[in-house]
Order: structure tokens, then sequence, then C-alpha cells
């Protein structure tokens, strides 16, 4: 086949793709894959006229026959059958020499059927290929860090990271999980309910259902596959709601979040439980779930295990506002001094525990203990002074803030100065004027005479 034949062909086969082949296409192809019907086909067909690699022709006819799998099914039936009567295979009964391998020999048929467009990825390969690429399938049990969730801790781990991957040809993907509870595990969940989580008196300890992406470069936030859906012995599986799309057009996500499915679990270590997982797959993406038991925690904990790691010393804050206020050759403007609010961003009430993440630049402090009953409710961990990242291991109590606020209880701000040392700013006094001195004239008298009287019946009265 010609290179202008083939071409062609590819190009009658973009033409009927949808907006989720074309999406596919130009993501696997590494381009912008935004945009309208019309300006993906136009991306699509300016990359087949500039030329495109061999692996993006193959995934073009992959996604051919994915979408019209009965044409393609009976194109390929006669060129495989050319094959078998063209190909000489080796039988049991030829002998092999030491050291050699069997070697296929093809008629000039045999190498026509084997340009045709219609044909499998693997089939262009040589079997030396297709067994490389049969290595190159993700683990069953890739070696996936989750992502440590300070409101949990982990007591065990039931079962390990587990690839929920993507098989070809498949639209939708199911996965089968399974893990048996010892004695000792089932009894600390029965005796950690707690009244206080709860109306219904939810347990503490949970088992808890994770899933993030299947990459091991780092540890991994929880991320939900497409189209997800749990069962649990059976019950479906209640799991985080949509979020609201920030663009439009963009497919919503579900929150970073872990699932408890404590309620769902046979609390009995003779019969063991079943997850089944049914999934939307992607090309070229794999997922990966894991089985936790853990123990919920509350807010009072994390901020004792804050304050015990110890208060941050005064002398670096110190040396940060000096670096601060240090003059700039460059600059024609000079700051001599800092004004900074005792004052929580957060609840507007005075600071009682000041922090602040450690990666954070400013000197404005917030309240761990409103920040941790903050992110308990829905975590988000993000500085209320600069909008970035504060996640809880990165916070710390601020030493010298707790010596401003222990000997500077009559005020709400104060003052850095150069050297590092502060000095409280006294709130302005504003003068009020009488209450009478609004009225003017005529109603200024009547008032001022009314009082009088009122002064003059008071007097007749007591006497």
């Amino acid at each position: 086949m010609s290179r202008d034949g083939g071409g062609a062909d590819l190009r009658h086969m973009v033409l009927s793709f949808r907006v989720s082949e074309l999406q596919v296409l130009l993501g696997f192809s590494g381009r912008n894959k935004s945009g309208r019907k019309h300006e993906l086909l136009t991306k699509v067909l300016y990359m087949l006229k500039s030329g495109c690699s061999p692996a993006v022709q193959m995934k073009i006819k992959e996604l051919y026959r994915r979408r019209f799998p009965r044409k393609s099914h009976a194109a390929m039936d006669l060129p495989l059958l050319s094959l078998q009567n063209t190909v000489a295979l080796p039988s049991a009964s030829t002998p092999l020499s030491a050291g050699s391998s069997p070697q296929l020999h093809y008629t000039a048929s045999a190498a026509s059927a084997l340009s045709s467009p219609l044909l499998s990825p693997l089939s262009l390969l040589s079997p030396k290929r297709e067994l490389d690429l049969q290595h190159l399938s993700p683990p069953v049990h890739p070696d996936v860090k989750m992502r440590r969730l300070p409101f949990y801790d982990v007591y065990d781990e039931l079962t390990k990271a587990t690839t929920l991957a993507s098989s070809h040809g498949q639209r939708f993907e199911e996965a089968v999980v399974t893990f048996a509870l010892t004695p000792q595990q089932v009894q600390q969940i029965c005796s950690s309910r707690d009244l206080l989580l709860g109306a219904k008196g939810d347990h503490t300890v949970q088992v808890q259902l994770r899933f993030c992406l299947c990459e091991t470069s780092c540890p991994q936030e929880d991320y939900f596959p497409p189209n997800l859906f749990v069962k649990v012995n059976g019950k479906l599986c209640p799991l985080p709601g949509y979020l609201p799309p920030t663009k439009n057009g963009v497919e919503p996500k579900r929150p970073s979040l872990p699932v408890n499915v404590t309620s769902l679990i046979k609390l009995t270590a003779t019969i063991p439980n079943m997850i089944t997982i049914n999934w939307s797959s992607e090309y070229g993406r794999n997922y990966s779930v894991s089985v936790y038991l853990v123990k919920q925690l509350m807010s009072a904990t994390l901020l004792q295990r804050l304050r015990a790691k110890g208060i941050r010393n005064p002398d670096h804050s110190r040396a940060l506002i000096k670096e601060k206020l240090t003059a700039d050759p460059d600059s024609e403007i000079a700051t001599t001094s800092l004004r900074v609010s005792l004052i929580c961003p957060l609840g507007k009430m005075r600071l009682s525990v000041p922090c602040r993440a450690m990666t954070c630049t400013h000197l404005q402090c917030f309240d761990a203990t409103l920040y941790l009953q903050m992110n308990e409710k829905k975590a988000t961990w993000v500085c209320p002074v600069c909008d970035k990242k504060a996640p809880y291991e990165n916070l710390i109590i601020d030493g010298l803030f707790m010596e401003i606020l222990n000997s500077c209880t009559h005020c709400d701000e104060i003052l850095f100065k150069e050297d590092g040392s502060w000095s409280p700013m006294q709130p302005k006094r504003i003068k009020q004027e009488p209450y009478w001195s609004s009225y003017s004239g005529s109603e200024g008298k009547e008032w001022m005479g009314a009082g009088s009287r009122e002064a003059d019946w008071g007097t007749a009265q007591s006497s």
C-alpha cells in the first residue's frame, strides 16, 4: 500500500471519530485535547498532514476498530486466513539446533496482509517485540504509596495496593478485591463505637477504601477512576459527591477523600469480605486501590501533637523580620516597619495558638485551633493568609508571637522594627461630639426646653 493510500485510509478513519476518540488520540500524541469537535478534528487532520509517528498511526487504527468492531472483525478474517496458509510455522517434529530460534517465513501475500490497516498493533510486531510488550503490563501489586491523612492513624494494611488495569477493547472494567479481618481487628472495630462522632454512633476504628493513580514516583493523593461504582459484599457503597466543574465542558470530579466502608463490612473473622469495583477504562492510565484499617482522630488530638512538636525559636522570626526590613539598594522606597495583627484571619478573634506553615514567607499567623477544626469539617489545608498549601505536617507554632500574646494583652496590633523589636499600636480614639449638638435652630432649643421642663417636673415630684 502506498504512502498516499495509507494517509487516505487514516483520514477516512479520523473523520468517523467521535469527540471521545479525538480527545484520546490528541492526548496520546501529547497535544491539547480541549475544544469543540470541529476544532479537535482540525488538530488531528493537521497532525496527519504534517506527518505523524507510526505509534500514532497504530493508535488511529486501534480507535477505529473500537468504533466499528463488527466491521473490523469481518475484514480481519481474510488476512488471518491467508496468514494460516502462507506462514510456515515450525512443527513439533521439526528439530531445532541448540541456541537457535524458530523462524517465520512469509510469502508475498502474507506481507501484503501484514500491511493492512485493520490488523492489530501486536500483529505488526515481531514475536520478540510482542513478548516485550507483555512484560510492560502493570504489576498486580505496584509499589504505590498513599499520602498520609492527618486525621487518620493507619493500624493495618488489609490489602496491598492493587492495580486497576484497563484491558484493551473494554469500555467498562471490573475488579474484585477480597480481604478477611482477624479476631483482634474485629474487636478493635466493635469496641470503637463513639456516639460523639454522629447520631448513629460511628466507629472511630474504620475500614477505609482508597483509590489513586497507579504512580510510584511520589506519595499519591486520593483520585477516583471515572464512572466509579463500588459494591461491598453485594451492597452499593456511597461515594463522595461530584464537585461542581470549574470550567464549561470539563468532566466533574469527586473530591480527594477516602471511603469509609465500615458499615458494609462483615464484622467477623470467619467470612471474607468482597469489594466489587466497576469503572470506565482510559487508555494509558491505570489506577490503584487499597484497603486500610484506620483510626479517626479529632482536631484536639492534632492540636496536642502540634504542641508536642515544640515551639519555633523566636530568633527565627526576628531574623525573618530583619530580612524583610533590610533596605533594597535598587529600590527608591525603604520599608522601616511592619504592621502585624494579633487577630486570627479565620475567626476574627485574638490568637490563642499562633501558627503558620514553614513554607509561608509572611509573618502573619493564624490560630491553630480554629484552622484544625475547619479542616476537620472540610480538609483543604490552605493558608488563610497567602492561599498557598499549608499541610498539617508543615505547621509550626511561632515562639515570638507566643511571647507577644503573653506580654501584650491590651492591644490587637503590633509594629515590628528594623532591629527585630516590636511595640504595641494603640487604637486611635475617636472624639465623639455631644448627642444634642447635632440639632440646630429651633429643634435644638425645643429639645433643650423639653429637657428643662422634665427636670422641673422631676424636682416638683420629689418635693
